[in-house]
């Protein structure tokens, strides 16, 4: 499941439309409506902002590779 799958099944859940899911993380419509169709570049403390409604956050993670 990607970010954008994700955020609109967490939404749906909980049964909210995409401009009270804006409000509630202090965001633009416009934002949750790129957010949740996938767009390549967003800003990380925005999207950060609406995932913590859901009790998540997105961060780096450490891939192990080899030298």
């Amino acid at each position: 499941m990607n970010l954008a799958q994700f955020i609109k099944e967490q939404r749906n859940r909980v049964k909210l439309t995409q401009q009270e899911l804006a409000e509630k993380a202090g965001v633009g419509l416009r934002f949750v409506r790129e957010l949740e169709q996938g767009k390549d570049t967003l800003r990380l403390d925005k999207v950060n902002q609406v995932l913590q409604l859901f009790g998540c956050t997105l961060a780096p993670q450490s891939l192990n590779q080899v030298n």
